[in-house]
């Protein structure tokens, strides 16, 4: 075992060590995080602004684009600084700050599709008994239960790793994640996430059109997170893993946008009156 030291910052191993990739990284992550901040406040606006907008459906992808903003802004401003000052560091403050908001907002967006996913359940299993079991009293409440069940499921665990001791400061993954921090521990704890999957509602052509999108954001969302905290062992796979975490972080908040607007008549409506 390694002798346990104070650990004041740690270093990222980042994505790749080639000079020429990491140009064209950084370009690509510019991008991506552009497109999405650009996409996802398109949507805030969209559903501020035009009252046809204003029904629990639309405030709840309003949270969930507030959500993919936050999520990517917490991991890629850092990883575009490292690549274009090539120090690849980050402080022990920042390195534990980030592994928080990353699973408070990812969990917060479990939680929130579960909600989107019994939002739309009733909308087409029971639409008579929508205005009621879905109010605009009802909404808001479901929404501040997800964020605060999304920071109840990781500040004890968060406190807990911040007091624990590391023998190394290389974590092998180009952000602070949870697994990674954990191969870096003296104790060397494991953790096994259980993901619980929502059933989609395809009784009819007008139901599948609706939950569609919900279903492709859930299958990224939870796919993604399964396949990299369910194995057998988190130092297994280590390169695999920044792969899916990739799509887990930058490509699902980049998609998510067009997959929720794609098919919706009402925003290409709003969007068309607007131009």
């Amino acid at each position: 075992m390694a002798n346990q030291t104070v650990v004041t910052e740690f270093f990222l191993q980042g994505l790749t060590d080639t000079k020429e990739l990491q140009v064209a990284v950084f370009l690509l992550l510019l991008l991506a995080y552009l497109v999405t901040v650009s996409g996802n406040l398109t949507i805030i606006s969209l559903t501020l602004l035009d009252t046809r907008l204003q029904t629990p459906m639309y405030l709840f992808l309003r949270n969930l684009s507030c959500l993919e903003i936050w999520f990517q802004t917490v991991i890629v401003p850092k990883m575009l600084l490292n690549i274009a000052t090539g120090t690849k560091t980050i402080s022990f403050a920042g390195c534990i700050t980030q592994d928080f908001f990353h699973i408070f907002l990812g969990a917060t967006e479990f939680f929130l599709l579960t909600a989107m996913a019994y939002d739309r359940y009733i909308a087409i299993c029971k639409p008579l008994h929508y205005p009621v079991l879905i109010s605009s009293r009802v909404c808001p409440e479901l929404i501040l239960t997800c964020w605060l069940l999304g920071f109840s499921f990781i500040i004890v665990p968060v406190i807990l790793t911040s007091q624990l001791p590391f023998c190394d400061t290389h974590i092998n993954h180009f952000f602070c994640d949870y697994t990674s921090l954990m191969e870096v521990v003296c104790s060397g704890p494991k953790i096994v996430r259980t993901i619980v999957r929502i059933p989609s509602v395809q009784e009819r052509k007008k139901a599948f059109s609706t939950c569609s999108s919900h279903v492709i954001v859930v299958t990224m969302c939870y796919g993604s997170c399964f396949f990299m905290y369910v194995k057998p062992s988190p130092g297994k796979g280590v390169d695999v893993n920044k792969g899916v975490s990739l799509i887990n972080t930058i490509i699902a908040p980049l998609l998510n946008p067009f997959i929720y607007t794609l098919r919706n008549q009402q925003v290409k409506q709003v969007v068309k009156d607007l131009v």
